[in-house]
């Protein structure tokens, strides 16, 4: 590589890799300076490159003095006879150039220099990641699945140029990736390390990645006319959403239904099926708070008189279960999304309890009708249909023991299978540590090509071929 193909090939980095030629031509002039201070025993040194001319000389700086000491070294000091021999006009303590060939550069000095280049590259990917990614901290991206761990369920997902570990535990239940499919990504931070790349933490799991996903396929959400005031989830499984209008003209829950429920369906089926209720927030908390606990019908809400943001919530005898939602979901997903904790009684009250504690304000307010949107959800305003409490006990009844009486023996089954199963994921763990490796290797070995070009067109050698590394 000459002196123009060196230029050429830094520009060339600075257009693929976004690494600025001003950063790597500072990385250069700091490498060549610490290789011939080691080399000489002197740390002043002095490089300099002429991008216009496309050369490079380096000078080694002697300081002037009287005579020389039995301590000093001829490659830092010079007597001042001899240096008013080359400048008449230097005194004691000024320092003199000296011209020196790059090619005297030793093994070490060249091992110093590829170092110093190779760490500014990493150090200037890694800054450039960071920039990318913390603009997006916040936002909805578009990844590649490029590979499934089989052991862990890890994914290896690329968004752009780099590449991020989506964990098991921020993908939505029960969803199945494959390698080569699009996906949408929230991204909550990006967290810097000492050594290696930045972590870039993705989820899709996260409430704000359902929050993304309306602002994109609800134009009223992303200009403004709809807004969502909060969002509760339990990924995989239900999702609930305030959202309220700014215009009068504009329906919010319907705007974000969609024709024949569109939108939500794209949503809906991003998010693997997880349910949806889309609720229309309101300033009066007892009617928001009535409207959180949908499907079920809400008679009165009672609002704690000692200001601790609690609330008693009356509701039919037949719809206790369906407030309360499978395993509590229901509840719980409304506390969170209204922020106030919610004591919900059934309208008949409990066995010995007192009618009237008096922790709770006398004034009550009926909310027991429900809002039909254009017939695209149920009276419930929820995307999906609810399976009551009094189905799954029933289920839970069923005698199956006849069934389980005609069942083959399992357990060879399960002693033959398991063995192959263990030798499957042997080998496709095998597999994706190959290809790991491999773009790891091919990475390292692109650093080390550059770094290597870069000193030889510097120190005009071939440095793989006169030093064995």
């Amino acid at each position: 590589m000459n002196n123009k193909e060196l230029f050429e090939a830094i520009d060339m980095l600075e257009k693929e890799k976004n690494i600025p030629a001003e950063y790597m031509f500072s990385q250069i002039q700091k490498a060549i300076e610490i290789a011939f201070g080691k080399n000489y025993g002197n740390d002043n040194v002095k490089f300099v490159i002429d991008r216009e001319s496309k050369s490079f000389e380096a000078y080694l700086q002697k300081e002037v003095v009287e005579t020389l000491g039995e301590k000093d070294s001829p490659n830092s000091k010079i007597t001042l006879e001899k240096a008013r021999e080359i400048n008449p006009g230097v005194e004691i303590g000024d320092f003199v150039g000296f011209k020196v060939d790059t090619k005297t550069l030793g093994r070490i000095g060249v091992n110093a220099a590829r170092n110093v280049i190779r760490q500014g590259i990493n150090e200037s990917e890694k800054g450039q990641l960071m920039m990318e990614f913390q603009s997006k901290i916040g936002e909805l991206v578009t990844a590649t699945v490029e590979r499934i761990d089989p052991k862990t369920g890890n994914a290896t997902v690329r968004i752009g140029k780099s590449t991020a570990n989506l964990l098991a535990g921020e993908q939505v239940n029960g969803e199945v990736l494959t390698e080569g499919e699009l996906i949408k990504v929230y991204i909550s931070d990006v967290q810097k390390k000492e050594k290696g790349t930045p972590k870039v933490l993705i989820s899709r799991t996260h409430p704000e990645f359902v929050k993304r996903l309306f602002e994109t396929e609800v134009p009223e959400i992303y200009d403004g006319t709809v807004e969502i005031k909060s969002v509760s989830r339990e990924a995989g499984s239900r999702t609930k959403i305030a959202v309220i209008s700014r215009d009068k003209q504009v329906d919010a829950i319907g705007a974000c239904i969609g024709t024949k429920g569109a939108r939500v369906g794209t949503i809906v089926n991003e998010l693997n099926g997880e349910k949806i209720d889309i609720i229309e927030y309101d300033e009066d908390p007892k009617k928001f708070i009535a409207a959180a606990l949908s499907p079920a019908s809400v008679i009165k809400v009672q609002i704690a008189t000692d200001g601790s943001k609690t609330c008693r919530v009356t509701v039919p005898d037949s719809q206790l279960s369906l407030a309360i939602g499978n395993k509590g979901q229901n509840a719980r997903l409304a506390a969170r999304l209204t922020g106030w904790k919610i004591d919900i009684r059934p309208e008949s009250g409990f066995f010995g309890e007192d009618e009237d504690d008096g922790l709770f304000s006398d004034e009550v307010v009926t909310l027991n009708e429900n809002k039909d949107t254009d017939g695209f959800l149920d009276e419930s305003d929820s995307f999906d249909e609810d399976v009551s409490e009094e189905a799954d006990e029933a289920f839970e009844e069923e005698d199956f023991s006849e069934a389980e009486e005609d069942m083959p023996e399992a357990e060879d089954i399960k002693e033959e299978t398991k063995e192959e199963v263990k030798e499957e994921i042997k080998e496709e763990k095998k597999e994706a540590v190959k290809k790991d490796t491999a773009k790891k290797v091919k990475a390292e070995k692109k650093k080390i090509e550059i770094s290597d070009d870069i000193l030889d067109a510097i120190l005009g050698i071939d440095s793989g071929d006169k030093y064995d590394f």
